[in-house]
């Protein structure tokens, strides 16, 4: 059962290496990558980020790639694409985890997901590899609203998802990329599943409501079938490992498994998650869907 983090423990937890060694961010332009890459630039850590443009190259479909751009790190953090709970997923984990304790990493972080299996065993993967590890498992994301997939649906003011009644403690990728930073960055973090939620549960309805009251936008709410959902999604050309991603995650994860709250945010970084309603203010100042 989790704890909230004491005093003491926050304090400990604040104390930062002495040693500022490079740290690898895979991923590192996607939504919670660039985040923590900026974290760390700011923090005067030395970061390299890894994807198929930077150099040297890391690409998740060649292995080739990866023991040149994991040369000289001293952690890293792991984002894959599009989910870890995709076919093939736990065999790229695992294969990446064994390229890193040969090239003589420390630490790995993994961004996980809350509810799949599938990601679960991508943890496992991780917790026995030997090194230090820090596991953040998120819910989704609030970001998908305002710099995801359901931003050009709220811009046309008419949302269409396959999902009803339940809710979800949406979590603010800021704070996603804070724990991350913590557990790169700071001691007290190894060896800790962080589970992280938001503090309130909203259902797709309310969420899409709270943010066409904020905009004064008049935005409708539609739930659909999965079977029309996935037919408008191919109808866009959406690649078909993609539609079985959101179509798994619309029909299973979204069955009111994750329907409870987490302190993960608290107990890294002794501090409330931020609230649905927080995110959508600082997202409507920052002008997300202007």
């Amino acid at each position: 059962m989790e704890t909230i983090i004491t005093t003491a423990t926050a304090a400990k937890n604040k104390t930062m290496n002495t040693t500022r060694e490079p740290i690898f961010v895979i991923g590192g332009n996607g939504k919670t990558g660039r985040r923590v890459v900026t974290r760390l630039t700011d923090l005067g850590w030395p970061v390299t980020i890894g994807s198929r443009s930077s150099s040297p190259a890391f690409d998740w479909h060649d292995a080739n790639t990866w023991t040149p751009a994991l040369k000289g790190m001293n952690a890293v953090y792991i984002t894959y694409q599009p989910d870890v709970a995709v076919p093939g997923a736990t065999d790229a984990i695992k294969k990446l985890t064994e390229v890193a304790v040969k090239a003589g990493v420390k630490k790995l972080v993994l961004l996980s997901g809350r509810g799949e299996a599938e990601a679960q065993e991508c943890e496992q993967i991780v917790i026995g590899s030997g090194l230090d590890w820090t596991v953040v498992r998120a819910s989704w994301f609030c970001q998908n609203f305002s710099e995801g997939s359901f931003y050009d649906p709220i811009m046309a003011g008419h949302v269409a998802l396959p999902v009803g009644d339940v809710k979800e403690p949406f979590i603010d990728i800021d704070d996603i990329a804070d724990v991350v930073t913590a557990a790169l960055t700071e001691e007290g973090h190894n060896g800790k599943i962080y589970e992280v939620t938001g503090p309130v549960m909203l259902t797709f309805r309310e969420a899409i409501a709270e943010i066409a009251k904020a905009t004064g936008r008049p935005i409708e709410f539609e739930q659909v079938s999965m079977e029309d959902y996935a037919a408008a999604l191919a109808e866009y050309q959406l690649p078909p490992d993609i539609i079985w991603l959101i179509t798994y995650l619309f029909t299973e994860v979204l069955d009111g498994r994750n329907q409870s709250i987490h302190n993960g945010v608290e107990e890294a970084l002794g501090r409330k998650a931020t609230s649905f309603s927080a995110y959508v203010k600082k997202a409507v100042e920052a002008g997300a869907w202007a």
